[in-house]
C-alpha cells in the first residue's frame, strides 16, 4: 500500500485551514483518510473565539479516530458525532447558531479487505480508480447547481443557501448535516486507487481545465500530491488576466492525497 499527501497554504501571511490525514491499523488489512477544507469567514465574523484550523484539527481528529476505531458505526454516524463532539468543546464559549460558525467541507474513505466506504459533504472531491484504470469521481455538486447570482453576496449566500434547504451544506455545528452527505460502499476488488482533493487542488480539472478525473489520477501517480499542486500553482501564477480564476482568490489552500491499494 502506498500513501503520499501533501498540502499548501493559500498565503504564507494565512494559517492553511485545510486538514488531512490517514490511519492504517495495526493488521495492515484496512484503512482510513480524512480531508477537509476549513471555510474562511468574511473579516473573522464568525462569532467564534477559536480559529478555523483549530475546527478543522478537532473536527478531523474525531473523525480518523472513529473511522478507524468504531466499525460498527457507519460514516454518516461518525460524522454526526463528530460534528457534535467538537461542538460540544466550545458551545459556552462560542455563538455556534452563528451562519459563519466554523466549518468545513469533508472527505472519509475508509477499506477493509472487503468493501470501501466513503463520504462526501460539499466542494471536496474524491477519486476512485477501477482495476482497468476507469476513475469515478464522488462529488456533492450543490454549491454547482446554485442558480447564478445566488452566490453574488456574503449575505445573499449566508442568509440563503448555506446550510439552507436548497441550498449546500458544510459540517459546521449540526449533527444533522451529516444526512445530507453523498455516501456509498463498493467493493474493495473494484477499486485499486483512491485520492482525495480539496478544491484548491482539484483547480487543475475544475477550474484550468487542464485534463479530465482520469488525468488527474495520472498526474497524482506521476508527480505526487505536491507535484499537482505545483503545477496548480504555476495556473495561478500564469493566470494574470484572469481568464480561469475571474474573482476568485489567486492562490487557495490546496491538498491532495493519494493512496494505492
Amino acid at each position: 500500500m502506498r500513501i503520499e499527501l501533501a498540502t499548501a497554504p493559500g498565503s504564507p501571511e494565512r494559517p492553511n485551514e485545510d486538514w488531512v490525514s490517514t490511519a492504517i491499523p495495526a493488521a495492515g488489512l484496512g484503512g482510513a483518510l480524512v480531508l477537509l477544507d476549513g471555510v474562511t469567514p468574511p473579516r473573522g465574523d464568525d462569532g467564534c473565539v477559536h480559529s478555523v484550523p483549530w475546527f478543522t484539527a478537532g473536527l478531523g481528529g474525531s473523525l480518523v479516530e472513529l473511522s478507524a476505531s468504531r466499525r460498527d458505526l457507519t460514516l454518516t454516524e461518525i460524522l454526526s458525532m463528530s460534528i457534535r463532539r467538537t461542538a460540544d468543546t466550545h458551545r459556552s464559549l462560542c455563538d455556534l447558531s452563528h451562519v459563519r460558525t466554523p466549518q468545513a467541507t469533508v472527505v472519509v474513505a475508509r477499506w477493509d479487505e472487503q468493501e470501501i466506504e466513503y463520504l462526501v459533504l460539499s466542494d471536496s472531491a474524491l477519486l476512485l480508480e477501477a482495476p482497468d484504470g476507469a476513475v469515478r469521481a464522488v462529488l456533492d455538486d450543490r454549491l454547482d447547481r446554485l442558480p447564478p447570482g445566488s452566490l453574488a453576496s456574503e449575505a445573499i449566500a449566508d442568509a440563503r443557501v448555506r446550510n439552507k434547504e436548497g441550498g449546500f451544506f458544510t459540517a459546521a455545528a449540526d449533527p444533522a448535516v451529516a444526512s445530507r452527505a453523498v455516501t456509498g460502499r463498493t467493493p474493495r476488488a473494484e477499486v485499486r486507487t483512491l485520492a482525495a482533493l480539496t478544491d484548491g487542488a482539484s483547480r487543475w480539472t475544475e477550474t484550468f481545465r487542464e485534463g479530465d478525473w482520469t488525468a488527474t489520477l495520472g498526474l497524482l501517480r506521476k508527480a505526487g500530491p505536491q507535484g499537482l499542486i505545483d503545477r496548480v500553482r504555476e495556473l495561478e501564477r500564469a493566470d494574470t488576466d484572469r481568464v480561469y480564476l475571474r474573482r476568485s482568490k489567486t492562490h487557495d489552500d490546496a491538498t491532495a492525497v493519494l493512496v494505492e491499494l
